[in-house]
C-alpha cells in the first residue's frame, strides 16, 4: 500500500490561498458577461472561445485545490487524479484553441490572445499530466509543477477576465458611435425623402397653374 505523500503537509495553506481566490474571482467572470450583454458585444461562439473557458481556469486552479487537500492522498492516488484531470482539460484546452481558430472570421486573434487563451492554459494542462507521471516516482517534484500550474491557471483568469472587460468597455462607445451614425443616416434619408416630396408637389401645383393660364 503507498503512503502518504510526504511532503503534501507543508501545502495546505497554498492550496487553502488558491483555491479561496478561485472561487472568489469566479464573480469575476459574471461581470464580464453582464457587461458584454450590456454591450451587446456578446456572441455564442465569442461566449464559448473567450469567456467560459475564464471559468474553466479559475474552477480548475480550486479543483486543483480541492484533491491535493484531501487526507491521506497517496503518490498512486495523486498521480491517478493528476493524469485524468490533465487529460480531459487538455482535451479542452485544444477545443478551445480550435475554436479560437475556427472563429477567426468574425475576430482575428492578436499574438497575444493566442499566448494567453491557447499556449499557457495547454501547457498548464499538459504540465498536470506530466506530474501525474512524475508523481510515482518524485512526488515531491510533482507537487511543486501541480503547485506552479494551478498559481498560472489562476493568473490567466484574472488577466483573461480583465482584458476581456477593458475590450468590452472600448467596444462599447464604438457600438454606441455606429447607432448614432446608423440613425443620423436614418434621419437624413428622411429628410431628404420629405424634401423631395415638397419640390414634388410644388413642380406639380406649379404645372397646374401653368396649365390653368
Amino acid at each position: 500500500m503507498s503512503s502518504p505523500v510526504p511532503p503534501l503537509d507543508g501545502w495546505d495553506n497554498f492550496y487553502v490561498i488558491v483555491g479561496s481566490s478561485a472561487a472568489g474571482l469566479t464573480g469575476l467572470t459574471f461581470v464580464v458577461i453582464a457587461l458584454a450583454s450590456d454591450a451587446m458585444t456578446l456572441r455564442m461562439s465569442g461566449l464559448r472561445t473567450f469567456v467560459t473557458p475564464v471559468v474553466m481556469h479559475f474552477g480548475s486552479a480550486l479543483w486543483l485545490s480541492a484533491l491535493l487537500c484531501i487526507p491521506g492522498q497517496t503518490a498512486a492516488s495523486l498521480a491517478v487524479c493528476m493524469i485524468g484531470s490533465g487529460a480531459i482539460l487538455a482535451t479542452y484546452g485544444g477545443a478551445t484553441t480550435y475554436r479560437m481558430y475556427r472563429g477567426r472570421r468574425d475576430y482575428r486573434p492578436v499574438i497575444e490572445d493566442w499566448i494567453w487563451n491557447a499556449m499557457l492554459p495547454l501547457l498548464c494542462y499538459l504540465a498536470l499530466l506530466a506530474a501525474g507521471v512524475c508523481a510515482l516516482r518524485q512526488p515531491a517534484a510533482a507537487l511543486y509543477i501541480i503547485g506552479a500550474a494551478a498559481l498560472t491557471l489562476l493568473f490567466i483568469g484574472i488577466h483573461n477576465a480583465w482584458d476581456i472587460a477593458v475590450w468590452v468597455t472600448i467596444e462599447r462607445p464604438g457600438a454606441q458611435e455606429q447607432q448614432k451614425k446608423a440613425e443620423s443616416a436614418a434621419a437624413s434619408a428622411s429628410s431628404s425623402s420629405s424634401s423631395s416630396s415638397a419640390k414634388s408637389a410644388a413642380t406639380a401645383e406649379d404645372a397646374a397653374d401653368d396649365a390653368h393660364d
